[in-house]
C-alpha cells in the first residue's frame, strides 16, 4: 500500500528525517507531480533573463537586447553563418572567433537578428498580452530595454522587474510570431475591446499639460492660417503653449490653444480635429486610440501612438512639473469643519448616555458623521487646490482649472486620486479594522500636517491588513484562474454558424436611476438571433444573423429599440466547440471571430487576470450599518411617463391613494417613445403618489414608504378576529417609558412559554355575521399570520384590549372593529432583519462559479397560482400554491423564515417566497437557462464593476455554458439511458439522432449547472481532469471503466506532445482527419477490389455451357 499510495492508509512510511517517502501517486499528483511538472510547463533551451529598463526611444515592435544575451541567444545561427563566410571551418575555430568577441561576430549577429523577432513574456503571465514578440535591437549594456506603452499588458515597471527572452527557432514559429505575437498586433485588449496601449503616467501628463488652456497666456487672440504658423509662433516664443488662439482648419476657423494645435499635427487624416480641442485626461486618451484604431486601421494606430508618446514625454520634460509640500494645499475652514462634526457627535454621545439611543445606532450614526465630514472636507480642498481666480483681458474675474502640480496630476488620471490628495491635504478619514469593521474615530490630521502617536498606530491597522490581504488573493486569486481555464480550456470556434434561433434578451442595466450599462455596450460586437425592429413604425431595421458593429448600435440607439436578442455562448447549439455567430467578434481584433480561435482559454484569462485587483472583504452589515442612509421614497430625476410593471395595487379606501401590495413590481419612467429611462423596485406596502400613464416631471416624489417598517395590509373590507394573541404566551404589551404610550407586539419564539410554542398569533376577517371570508376564487381564509417582533396597529391595539375580558380560557376573540382596503393591520420592524454577512470580491465571484448554494437561500415558488396555507408542521409551515386548473403544489417553509407572501396573493412561479439570496440551481429549475444566466451574468458583473474592472459579457457566458454541459434524464424514453442519469448534452443528442431514425420515442432531459471545479473533474477527458485534481481517484476510476480519451481539447494534446487543435493547429487536425478518412476509403476500395479479383472459379456462378 505504502509503495502506490504512502499515507492513504494507516501511518505513512517515514524516512530517516521524520519526512514522509513519496510513493508512486505522489509521484503524479500535486504541483510538483509528473503532470503539472513535467507534462504540462517545461524548460527550454534558447532563453534568457534580465532586468528591464524603460526604451523611450524605441519603436512600438522593437525592444532592446543586450549584445551579449543576443550573441549566446542566436550562437548557433551565427556559427552556421561563420563557417560560411569566414575561414573558420570547424565548429571548433567558430567557437574560438564568438568567445574572443571578434569584431566580426557583431557584424553576422546583426545579420541573424534582422527580422527574427523575440518572444518577452513576464511573470505572472496572467493573460495572453503577458507574452509578446518584438524585434530585437542589439544595444550595449546588461538590461533588456522594453516599450513604455506595453508597460500595462505586461503590468511591468521598472523598479528591477525582470523579463525572460525567448527565441522561436522553426520558421512557422518565426511567422506566428510575427503575425499574430507582435506588439504592434496586439493594440485591444482581449477582455473587453479596449486599446490596451494606452499611454499613461509622464506620457498623459505631458500631453494634458500641452492642450491645457491658460487665461492672458502670451499670445492670447491671434489668429493663423495653418499649423505651420502655429509652430513658428511658438518656437520663436510669440505665443505660449497654453495661448488660446484661433486656427483655420478644413475651412472653418477653430478656437483652440497652441498646445492642441501642435498635438493635432500628429492625427491621422480621418479623425477630426474636435476630438483633440480640449483639455486631454487619461480617459479621453484612452478613447481617442480607440476612435483611431476603428476609423484610420491598426497601422496608422500603431504610429499614432508612438509619436503621441513621444510628444507627451518631450512636453512633461519641458514642463518641469514637480511635487513640493507647498502645493498640498490644507483647507482654511478645516477647524471648524472638524469642530462642527465633534459637535454632532458629542450631541449623540450624549443622547446615548441618557438611553435614547442604541448603542448600535449611536456608531452607526458617529460612523455617518466622520465619513461626510470627511466627504466634505475633501471637496472643499479640491475647490481650493483645482481652481484659480483670474483677471481675464476684459478685466473680469474668471476661474480656471489650476496649475497645482499635484492636482494637474490627479486630474489627467497620470498618478494619484482625489482619495489619496484627501489624505494629504485633507483629512485621512475613517480606518477599518482587519475584520472589515470601522473604527468611529477618525484621523483627522493629514500627512502635510503629520500624525500623532495614536493616530499613526491607527493607520498602521489598516495598513497592514491591507498588505497582508494582498498575500492572500494573489494565491486565491491564481487557483480561480486555474480553475476556469481547466473548465473552459477545450472550447474553440469550431465552425461558421449552428443555425440555433435562441439566444440572450440584452437590455440596458439600470440601477434605479442610474444606467450602469447601455445597451449598446452590451450588445456591441454580437449578432443578432432574431431581427430588430423599430418600435415606432415596426419595419424591420437589422436582419437576424447580423453582426452589431458600432454603426448597426448607433441605429439602434437612435430607434429607441429597449430590448435586443442576440446570439450567445450559452445557446449555441455546436456539438463540440461554440460556433462563429454566437460567439461574435473577437475582441482584440475588432471583426468576426476566427475558425480556431480558443475562446474558452481567453474568456478564462479575462475572468481572472483582474482577480488579483478585487477585494478579499466580507462585508458586515448589521442593521443599518450600511454606509448609505435608508431610502425612503422614490424621486424620478427625469420627466417622462409613470408605468407600473406588475406591480399589484389598492386602492386605500380613505385615502384614495395606491397601496402595492406585492414584492416583485417595478414603477418605470418611459419616454415618448415608451423607452424605460428610469426602474425603480417597489417594496411591499409602499404607497403609489401616481396613477398608471401619468405624466410626472423630474424631481417629482412618485412613491413613499417606511424604510424601518414592513406593514401587513388588508386587502378586503370586513371585521377583525384575533386567534391566538395570548396576552403572555404569544404577544406582550410594552409601555413605552418616555411617552407612556403602548404597542402590543408579538414574542419571539425562543421567548415564549411552552404553552405558546405551538401557537401561530394571526388575525382573521370576517364579515358582519361573523362567518370567514375567503380570497376570491379560493377556499383559502381570509388570515394574515403574524410574524415574530411584528407590532399590531394602534387602532387594532386598542381593539385588542377591549377583547381580551371578553372570552376567557377561548383562543378566539372578535374585536368587532371594521377596516378598510389597504388599511395597516400591523407592522415588522426591519431592524429585527439578521446582520447579515454580505460576500463581496473574489470569494464572491468564486461562489458564483463553483454555483455553491447560499447558506440562507431564497426560497422561490415552486409553481404559479394563489398562495394558502395548510396544516402546519413542528417548525414548518405548509403553504399551497393552486393554479387555474386545480393543480396544487404544497411547499414547506421554515418558520423562522418571514414570508413576502400572503393568503390569497397570486404568486408566478420562481417568485421570491422568503427573503434570502438566490438559489441558482433554483432559478435554472423553475425559470430556466436565460434567467439563470442573467442572474449569474448580471452578480459577476456587480462585483467587477464595483472595482472599475470592465470585462465584456461574452467571457462569463463562456464560462456558465461549459457549467451546463451536462444534463439530467427526465423520462429514458427508447434510449436505454436511466432515469435521473447524468451525463453530457452532447452524448444524449447523439443519442436522439439515432433512435430518431429508427422512429423510438426521444429521450427528454433537464440542464444542470455544475460548478465549475466539478465540470472539470467530468470532463469526457480522463487526461485532462488527472492533470487538474484528485489526479490518483481519476485514474483509478479510468482504469477501472476503461475510459478512451479522444485528444479532444488543449490539455490533453499538451500533455501527449501533439499540436493544439486551436489557432493554426485546428487546420492541421482538420487536415490530418480528412487525410485519414481519404486513405480509409482508398483502402476500403482497393480491399473490396482485392476481394473481387480472389474469388475463385468454383465460387463464381455456373453459366449454362452454350452448345458450340
Amino acid at each position: 500500500d505504502a509503495l502506490l499510495d504512502n499515507g492513504r492508509r494507516g501511518r505513512a512510511f517515514t524516512g530517516s528525517k521524520k519526512r514522509a517517502l513519496k510513493s508512486l501517486a505522489d509521484m503524479i499528483k500535486g504541483k510538483q507531480g509528473r503532470f503539472r511538472q513535467n507534462l504540462l510547463g517545461k524548460r527550454v533551451d534558447y532563453s534568457g533573463r534580465s532586468v528591464i529598463v524603460v526604451g523611450p526611444t524605441l519603436k512600438l515592435h522593437q525592444c532592446g537586447l543586450p549584445k551579449k544575451m543576443a550573441l549566446e541567444l542566436f550562437k548557433p545561427f551565427v556559427l552556421s553563418k561563420l563557417q560560411v563566410f569566414t575561414e573558420a571551418t570547424s565548429v571548433k575555430a567558430a567557437r574560438r572567433l564568438i568567445e574572443r568577441e571578434e569584431p566580426i561576430v557583431w557584424d553576422f549577429l546583426e545579420e541573424v537578428i534582422r527580422e527574427h523577432p523575440v518572444l518577452l513574456n513576464r511573470a505572472p503571465t496572467l493573460h495572453r498580452l503577458g507574452i509578446q514578440a518584438f524585434e530585437p535591437l542589439l544595444i550595449e549594456g546588461k538590461a533588456i530595454q522594453l516599450h513604455p506603452l506595453v508597460c500595462t499588458a505586461f503590468n511591468a515597471d521598472f523598479d528591477g522587474d525582470q523579463m525572460a527572452v525567448h527565441v522561436p527557432l522553426s520558421l512557422e514559429a518565426q511567422l506566428e510570431a510575427r503575425a499574430l505575437m507582435m506588439a504592434s498586433n496586439n493594440i485591444l485588449s482581449p477582455a473587453n475591446g479596449e486599446p490596451v496601449i494606452v499611454p499613461s503616467q509622464d506620457v498623459v501628463l505631458g500631453i494634458y499639460y500641452m492642450t491645457s488652456k491658460r487665461i492672458n497666456a502670451r499670445g492670447e487672440g491671434m489668429m493663423f492660417s495653418g499649423r505651420d504658423e502655429v509652430h513658428r509662433a511658438y518656437e520663436t516664443g510669440a505665443a505660449d503653449l497654453h495661448a488660446a488662439v484661433k486656427l483655420r482648419a478644413g475651412g472653418e476657423l477653430i478656437e483652440t490653444t497652441v498646445g492642441r494645435a501642435l498635438l493635432g499635427a500628429l492625427l491621422p487624416e480621418e479623425l477630426d480635429f474636435e476630438l483633440i480641442n480640449r483639455t486631454m485626461n487619461k480617459r479621453e486618451i484612452g478613447q481617442l486610440i480607440n476612435a483611431c484604431y476603428r476609423q484610420a486601421g491598426l497601422k496608422k494606430t500603431v504610429v499614432f501612438a508612438d509619436r503621441l508618446m513621444y510628444m507627451g514625454f518631450q512636453f512633461a520634460t519641458s514642463a518641469g512639473i514637480s511635487i513640493g509640500i507647498n502645493d498640498m494645499e490644507v483647507p482654511e475652514n478645516k477647524p471648524e469643519i472638524l469642530a462642527e462634526a465633534e459637535e454632532k457627535v458629542k450631541e449623540i454621545q450624549d443622547q446615548h448616555a441618557q438611553g435614547l439611543v442604541t448603542d448600535g445606532e449611536r456608531y452607526n450614526k458617529v460612523v455617518d458623521i466622520w465619513s461626510h465630514t470627511s466627504d466634505r472636507l475633501a471637496r472643499v480642498m479640491m475647490d481650493n487646490l483645482g481652481t484659480e481666480q483670474v483677471t481675464n483681458a476684459a478685466g473680469e474675474e474668471v476661474t480656471q482649472k489650476s496649475f497645482n502640480s499635484i492636482f494637474m496630476m490627479a486630474d489627467s488620471g497620470a498618478r494619484g486620486s482625489a482619495a489619496q490628495m484627501r489624505q494629504l491635504a485633507g483629512m485621512r478619514g475613517l480606518m477599518a479594522k482587519p475584520d472589515g469593521s470601522i473604527i468611529e474615530t477618525p484621523i483627522t490630521a493629514n500627512f502635510r500636517e503629520g500624525l500623532d502617536v495614536l493616530q499613526y498606530f491607527n493607520s498602521t491597522h489598516g495598513a497592514r491588513k491591507g498588505l497582508a490581504d494582498t498575500a492572500l488573493k494573489t494565491a486565491n486569486s491564481g487557483y480561480l484562474t486555474r480553475r476556469l481555464v481547466d473548465v473552459a480550456q477545450d472550447l474553440v470556434v469550431t465552425e461558421e454558424d449552428c443555425g440555433t434561433t435562441a439566444g440572450l434578451v440584452m437590455e440596458a442595466v439600470l440601477d434605479g436611476t442610474e444606467q450602469i450599462q447601455s445597451l449598446t455596450d452590451r450588445i456591441l460586437g454580437r449578432a443578432t438571433a432574431r431581427p430588430v425592429v423599430s418600435p415606432a413604425t415596426g419595419e424591420e431595421l437589422i436582419a437576424a444573423g447580423e453582426l452589431l458593429d458600432e454603426k448597426l448600435a448607433a441605429l439602434i440607439e437612435e430607434h429607441g429599440v429597449e430590448r435586443v436578442t442576440v446570439r450567445s455562448p450559452i445557446t449555441c447549439e455546436t456539438r463540440f466547440g461554440v460556433c462563429r455567430n454566437c460567439y461574435g467578434r473577437d475582441l482584440a481584433r475588432g471583426k468576426w471571430v476566427n475558425i480556431g480561435e480558443s475562446v474558452g482559454v481567453i474568456a478564462a484569462q479575462s475572468i481572472g487576470e483582474p482577480g488579483t485587483q478585487l477585494t478579499m472583504r466580507t462585508f458586515h452589515i448589521g442593521g443599518a450599518a450600511s454606509r448609505t442612509g435608508a431610502r425612503s421614497s422614490i424621486e424620478v430625476r427625469r420627466d417622462g411617463v409613470v408605468r407600473l410593471q406588475n406591480l399589484k395595487t389598492l386602492k386605500h379606501k380613505k385615502e384614495k391613494r395606491l397601496v402595492a401590495v406585492s414584492n416583485t413590481g417595478e414603477l418605470a419612467l418611459v419616454d415618448a417613445d415608451g423607452r424605460a429611462l428610469e426602474r425603480h423596485k417597489v417594496s411591499y406596502g409602499a404607497s403609489i403618489l401616481v396613477n398608471d400613464g401619468d405624466k410626472v416631471k423630474a424631481g417629482q416624489t412618485v412613491a413613499t414608504w417606511d424604510p424601518h417598517n414592513r406593514p401587513i395590509i388588508s386587502e378586503v373590507v370586513g371585521w377583525i378576529e384575533f386567534e391566538d394573541l395570548l396576552e403572555g404566551i404569544t404577544v406582550e404589551e410594552r409601555i413605552d417609558e418616555l411617552t407612556g404610550l403602548s404597542t402590543v407586539a408579538v414574542l419571539e419564539r425562543r421567548r415564549r412559554p411552552s404553552s405558546g410554542a405551538d401557537k401561530e398569533p394571526r388575525i382573521r376577517l370576517t364579515d358582519k355575521s361573523g362567518a370567514v371570508l375567503h380570497f376570491s376564487g379560493t377556499d383559502a381564509p381570509v388570515e394574515h399570520k403574524m410574524p415574530e417582533g411584528s407590532v399590531l396597529d394602534p387602532m387594532l391595539a386598542a381593539a385588542w384590549q377591549k377583547s381580551r375580558g371578553l372570552e376567557e380560557g377561548g383562543s378566539k376573540a372578535s374585536g368587532k372593529l371594521k377596516v378598510e382596503t389597504g388599511d395597516v393591520l400591523a407592522r415588522v420592524p426591519a431592524s429585527e432583519a439578521k446582520s447579515i454577512d454580505i460576500t463581496g470580491g473574489l470569494p464572491r465571484v468564486a461562489d458564483l462559479f463553483e454555483a455553491r448554494k447560499p447558506r440562507e437561500a431564497a426560497i422561490l415558488a415552486e409553481h404559479r397560482g394563489v398562495v394558502s396555507f395548510g396544516q402546519d408542521t413542528k417548525g414548518k409551515r405548509r403553504l399551497i400554491i393552486a393554479d387555474e386548473q386545480g393543480e396544487e403544489v404544497k411547499m414547506l417553509v421554515p418558520k423562522d423564515r418571514p414570508l413576502n407572501v400572503f393568503g390569497g396573493e397570486r404568486v408566478e412561479t420562481g417568485e421570491m417566497i422568503a427573503d434570502g439570496e438566490p438559489n441558482v440551481h433554483d432559478i435554472l429549475r423553475l425559470r430556466g437557462v436565460q434567467a439563470m444566466a442573467e442572474y449569474l451574468v448580471g452578480e459577476i458583473q456587480a462585483v467587477y464593476r464595483l472595482q472599475g474592472v470592465r470585462i465584456n459579457d461574452k467571457h462569463i457566458e463562456v464560462i456558465i455554458r461549459q457549467m451546463l454541459k451536462r444534463v439530467e434524464v427526465i423520462d429514458p424514453g427508447e434510449s436505454g439511458l436511466l432515469k435521473r442519469e447524468q451525463l453530457e448534452r452532447s452524448q444524449v443528442v447523439e443519442i436522439n439522432e439515432r433512435i430518431e431514425a429508427e422512429d423510438k420515442t426521444l429521450a427528454t432531459y433537464r440542464p444542470l449547472l455544475l460548478g465549475i471545479t466539478k465540470a472539470s473533474l467530468a470532463t469526457r477527458s480522463f487526461i485532462s481532469a488527472a492533470s487538474f485534481q484528485e489526479t490518483t481517484r481519476v485514474l483509478t476510476e479510468a482504469a477501472v471503466i476503461g475510459m478512451r480519451d479522444e485528444l479532444k481539447g488543449l490539455k490533453e494534446n499538451v500533455i501527449v506532445g501533439r499540436l493544439i487543435p486551436a489557432g493554426t493547429g485546428f487546420h492541421y487536425h482538420q487536415e490530418r482527419v480528412r487525410r485519414r478518412e481519404k486513405r480509409l476509403e482508398i483502402e476500403a476500395a482497393e480491399a473490396a477490389e482485392a476481394e473481387f479479383a480472389t474469388i475463385s472459379p468454383e465460387d463464381a456462378p455456373a453459366v449454362e455451357e452454350q452448345p458450340a
